[in-house]
């Protein structure tokens, strides 16, 4: 009988996620939530202000060299979302460099609150280039802000962030980066890449559990947000302003998910930081490449465009039948994630989360089971 794989530190009883989010979590990041917290307490209040200096510190900057980080309630995208409506002018205009969902979702937050926006379109297994970027620049002064994303979940794709940040500020543009599924295992320095808005979450490459997203933002663009917001919750000046003043949250804060990510925060340093982790996650990327490609699949990118936090694999035959497959992984407690290619049949594997070597090679030899 197949047996699943785990790491000491994870809960048994829990199947393995090998998804972009929410992510398998250490028994000790669970554990954190078992705690009742108000959101006034003067525990939680110091869990809050710590957890906002350890992301600033992740990214290579510091309020002492005018940067901030502002906690928003909700997913990941609750944080895109605050960002674009929040630091996009009346007057603005947003180009968004698109090459998956994620790009397109930036466009539709856009519209829904009418801010004005120019898509500049690649294809999913294209790597956008700053030659029409700055094209689509020179073409049209009104152009304020540029917006990325970093690691496109869609196909697993990384885009280089540090060369679009140069060439933002070559133009004087507000750069606004999506770095959900990168921050944590990628390095990114925020102040190098010229970065003014960065946007992460709770539940990714820091591995703690869904509830907020974050912002780490330039403190002289984050002030030229105040009065612009279109909505009243995702208003990322109002929501920073009130932790400053007092160190609370505007609305009811998602105290279990600060106390997990705070665990979550002392774990990634214990493992070594962000280069120790990318690490673990460029093994785990590996062995799966290796091993998938020995059961007969491919990838849909070339390697050399593939970045090591998730994985899309072409369906191997035209009669794949990806529900069966991903029941059957399931119920041996592996959970993998469908495709969102628009181009090709795929289903997408991640490597991040608190799994290891050993947990992929448990999934591989489920794999050849259920292919069996």
């Amino acid at each position: 009988m197949l047996k699943q794989v785990q790491h000491d530190e994870t809960n048994k009883m829990d199947k393995l996620l090998f998804t972009p989010g929410p992510l398998t979590t250490s028994k000790t990041v669970k554990e954190a939530m078992l705690h009742d917290y108000g959101s006034r307490d003067t525990k939680f209040v110091n869990i809050v202000k710590e957890v906002r200096e350890n992301l600033l510190q992740l990214g290579g900057v510091s309020k002492e060299k005018g940067y901030e980080t502002v906690i928003i309630q909700g997913s990941g995208t609750f944080g895109i979302e605050a960002t674009i409506s929040s630091s996009v002018p009346r007057n603005g205009h947003l180009l968004i460099v698109i090459n998956g969902a994620y790009g397109h979702r930036m466009a539709n937050i856009c519209s829904v609150h009418g801010i004005k926006y120019t898509s500049l379109v690649f294809a999913e297994n294209e790597i956008p280039t700053i030659e029409k970027t700055e094209a689509a620049l020179k073409s049209d002064n009104s152009i304020t802000h540029l917006a990325i994303v970093h690691s496109e979940t869609t196909t697993g794709i990384f885009n280089p962030i540090k060369e679009f940040g140069a060439l933002a500020g070559n133009y004087n543009k507000t750069y606004i980066v999506d770095a959900m599924s990168s921050f944590g295992a990628v390095p990114v320095y925020i102040a190098e890449f010229n970065i003014d808005f960065l946007v992460s979450s709770s539940n990714k490459c820091i591995e703690g559990v869904p509830g907020f997203s974050f912002i780490i933002a330039k403190r002289e663009k984050l002030l030229q947000c105040k009065g612009q917001a279109r909505s009243l919750v995702l208003d990322i000046f109002a929501q920073w302003e009130a932790l400053e003043n007092d160190g609370q949250f505007r609305f009811t804060p998602p105290t279990q998910s600060l106390a997990a990510f705070h665990q979550a925060l002392k774990e990634l340093e214990t493992e070594g930081g962000v280069e120790a982790r990318a690490n673990r996650y460029k093994e785990n990327y590996q062995t799966l490449i290796s091993g998938m490609r020995k059961l007969g699949f491919k990838e849909y990118l070339e390697p050399e465009k593939q970045g090591y936090i998730i994985t899309s694999f072409l369906y191997p035959s035209a009669d794949f039948n990806f529900k069966e497959f991903y029941n059957s992984l399931n119920d041996k407690g592996f959970v993998i994630y469908p495709g969102k290619l628009t181009q090709a049949d795929c289903f997408r594997i991640g490597n991040i989360g608190r799994l290891y070597k050993k947990d992929v090679e448990g999934l591989l030899e489920a794999i050849e089971s259920v292919l069996k």
